[in-house]
């Protein structure tokens, strides 16, 4: 074999490869041999069909098959020869050497991994900012779990509803004048002020009263989920049942053993807990956030643009998914922000990932099962088809370990670096994380999407579309696929039938079609 390198800039390698029609002809000879003791053939015992009958019968599709065996050979062979740890899955095209006797040249494009300068991991110094839960905190917790136990209770006959208050309706919903599908509906309860319902709908509904009689007029959002009603003006004819009014809410031993506690004093210690957990979670947030700044201030290594175009895909899903035609143009004007973000990701990611390699961070097999076994349970009765699927596609295995892998990497450089800690009130931590996510320079997590099972009429109320520096928060792309990519084979990509003059066979595939043959 003959390799010529074509290309070498940055992180980008070509090279033509050419393969002599003696290496083609051997595996062919080979494969022919292997086959011959099973072809079956009228006239001829088994076994003993001669070889030139063999080759005038199956020679084309066994000399596809060589050449597509050879090729991938030699690709590899070429990668591991000349040390390459491949990017991205490389680009292979045939050149020549489509009839028999042919040398074959190949064209193969590819990335490779940038070699991630070592820096000193020691003694990075780290502000954490720490806060106390009061007994503010406490009281806040514990009154947003007693209006969620609240109930209501019929109001006056002449009672007027008003935000906070219950609304039980029926409804008949059109467009147009035609009724359309999941805008009918009876009994639904709604209370006024939460936003559940179609922007403009709660707040025609304030001030009605039981048997009274509305007719609402709205436009469905652009944007809204269903397509045939997106944007289009809506009335709903409104009967009110009844409305409601909340019943005072008491905080006292009665809302615990409703709970299923002894006393409020247990359930504010359950809560004081919960606090904490709250808290020290945000402390963790804004410390791995600093951390991973300091980082990225002190790399700048060239990365695969075949990466960043695909980090900057995911992310620019993630960020225009519930975007208006409005919010579309403001981020379009940000797209340069959006295209750093995902270079800083895809650096931080190849950054941690090599730290971890040369630190020996592994994911053991028993936390491997524990994230498999936690991956099915949330496909119940599909938990053996999970498991399999992740025990046979590495690649889905490795993508499943990469937020643990991150995650040990992550405390093993805290564990490293020297730690001041600074108590802060709540109010000064959160707007330390706000002030970190005005910084274009990490992971963007896209809205969730919560999709409301009701009729068409109550839609959740979707989120405006925020500008680049609010959406963002500091998580690099890490994956242990990664870290292991040196210890992997690439293999190269199949040829394409238009550059063969035909699609070459999987292995062994004319083999089995020779030996069957009659």
């Amino acid at each position: 074999m003959t390799v010529t390198e074509t290309l070498n800039e940055g992180l980008k390698r070509s090279y033509s490869l050419t393969i002599e029609s003696v290496t083609i002809a051997a595996k062919v000879d080979k494969a022919i041999a292997e086959v011959a003791p099973k072809v079956k053939m009228p006239g001829f015992r088994p076994g003993k069909v001669p070889a030139n009958l063999i080759r005038k019968m199956h020679g084309e599709s066994l000399r596809r098959e060589a050449v597509s065996e050879a090729i991938n050979d030699a690709v590899n062979g070429m990668i591991a020869e000349k040390g390459l740890r491949p990017a991205t899955q490389p680009q292979v095209d045939l050149e020549s050497g489509t009839a028999a006797g042919e040398d074959v040249t190949v064209s193969v494009a590819l990335e490779v991994l940038p070699v991630v300068p070592d820096s000193p991991i020691d003694g990075i110094a780290l502000e954490r900012l720490l806060v106390e839960p009061s007994d503010a905190d406490i009281d806040a917790a514990l009154q947003r779990l007693a209006e969620q136990q609240k109930s209501f209770e019929d109001a006056a006959a002449k009672h007027k509803a008003a935000t906070g208050d219950l609304v039980v309706m029926d409804y008949v919903g059109t467009v147009a004048g035609e009724a359309f599908e999941g805008g009918t509906g009876e009994g639904m309860e709604i209370e006024l002020g939460t936003g559940r319902l179609i922007p403009g709908f709660e707040d025609q509904l304030v001030g009605v009263k039981t048997g009274d009689k509305k007719t609402v007029k709205l436009a469905f959002p652009a944007d809204y989920g269903a397509e045939n009603l997106a944007g289009k003006d809506a009335e709903f004819a409104v009967v009110v049942t009844s409305v409601k009014t909340a019943k005072p809410v008491v905080i006292d031993d009665t809302l615990a053993t409703n709970l299923g506690l002894e006393s409020l004093a247990k359930l504010r210690e359950i809560l004081k807990d919960q606090v904490e957990a709250e808290l020290s979670g945000l402390t963790r947030t804004h410390l791995k956030r600093k951390l991973l700044d300091h980082l990225a201030a002190a790399h700048d290594f060239d990365v695969p643009p075949s990466m960043v175009d695909a980090e900057f895909a995911q992310i620019w899903q993630q960020v225009t998914a519930e975007a208006d035609d409005a919010a579309k143009v403001e981020l379009e004007a940000e797209r340069a922000d959006y295209v750093r973000i995902a270079e800083r990701r895809v650096r931080l990611g190849l950054l941690l990932s090599d730290i971890g390699q040369k630190n020996g961070i592994q994911i053991t097999n028993a936390e491997m099962n524990r994230l498999v076994q936690q991956e099915s349970a949330r496909f119940p009765g599909q938990e053996r088809e999970v498991q399999k699927y992740f025990s046979e596609n590495a690649m889905a295995a490795a993508q499943l370990r990469a937020p643990l892998f991150e995650e040990k990497v992550v405390e093993f450089l805290i564990g490293k670096a020297a730690v001041t800690d600074r108590t802060v009130s709540r109010a000064e931590l959160e707007t330390a994380i706000e002030s970190d996510d005005e910084t274009p320079t990490a992971h963007v997590h896209g809205p969730d999407c919560n999709h409301d099972h009701e009729p068409a009429a109550k839609p959740v109320k979707k989120p405006a579309a925020k500008k680049v520096k609010a959406e963002v928060a500091a998580e690099p792309v890490v994956t242990e696929a990664v870290a292991e990519a040196p210890a992997k084979k690439a293999a190269a990509k199949k040829v394409a039938a238009d550059d063969a003059g035909a699609a070459p066979v999987k292995k062994a595939a004319a083999r089995k079609k020779a030996a069957a043959s009659e």
